[in-house]
């Protein structure tokens, strides 16, 4: 049986001119389900497990390689969500056909399933055979804060940051500041030199906490957890950046 029709994934939506979501234009699929409850989420829609477009990899590919001379040298393909890696064969089998056309493929994830137990770890070494770049989102690095701010623990994720700069993959590292939640200096130093002990890092990135999906909140009735919580001053996050050693 063909991989490419057999595979199929939930997605939740597309982007065909993405210009933050990796190098150059990218165009980003957006697949569904997350098991994160980040109190700052953007996309709460994303969540469910069971919703979105049903489609086979090779449908999503198709979709996504009409708008390839977009893409010129350096741009390409993204899976972002939700969260990638619970659809992990999906993804896998989408950037396999992706490679056949040597187009950049790039992972934008949480790190939220990771773990080095069988079956993940070796569907996980799979998707980093046909992956140029993971963009990981590093919540925060104390894990009670980070339990606090997404219900899960954080160590699974630094293991991750660990696994990729170990086996050679390029990484971006990211991380969204919102004041008086994540924006504490203990916190960004360790993050500092988590990225420091890293060997793969190539783009360190802070993304300023914005309340652009509490409308969607408001469409699932639920309570938006950071209601009156402000954005980052200018000087917020440039302090930020400094922590973490990010040049201008």
């Amino acid at each position: 049986m063909n991989m490419s029709t057999a595979i199929k994934g939930r997605v939740h939506s597309v982007e065909t001119f993405g210009l933050v979501d990796g190098p150059g234009v990218r165009y980003v699929i957006f697949v569904q389900g997350c098991h994160m409850r980040c109190q700052y989420c953007h996309n709460p829609e994303t969540w469910s497990l069971t919703e979105g477009t049903e489609m086979t990899a090779k449908e999503a590919f198709d979709k996504a390689y009409r708008y390839k001379n977009y893409w010129k040298n350096n741009g390409g393909l993204t899976i972002s969500g939700g969260e990638p890696l619970l659809q992990i064969e999906f993804v896998t089998e989408v950037f396999r056909l992706a490679k056949e056309k040597n187009i950049h493929t790039t992972v934008d994830t949480s790190g939220n399933p990771f773990t080095q137990e069988e079956p993940f770890i070796s569907r996980f070494n799979a998707l980093m055979e046909v992956t140029d770049l993971f963009m990981l989102d590093i919540k925060e690095m104390n894990e009670e804060k980070h339990k606090s701010l997404t219900k899960w623990t954080n160590a699974n994720i630094i293991s991750m940051a660990k696994y990729l700069s170990e086996h050679g993959k390029e990484m971006w590292i990211r991380h969204v500041l919102v004041p008086g939640l994540t924006d504490g200096e203990d916190e960004l130093k360790q993050l500092k030199e988590l990225i420091d002990e890293l060997k793969t890092v190539s783009k360190v990135e802070i993304l300023p906490y914005h309340t652009l999906g509490l409308f969607k909140w408001e469409n699932l009735k639920l309570d938006y957890p950071l209601e009156g919580v402000a954005v980052p001053t200018k000087e917020e996050v440039a302090r930020a950046e400094e922590l973490l050693g990010i040049k201008k």
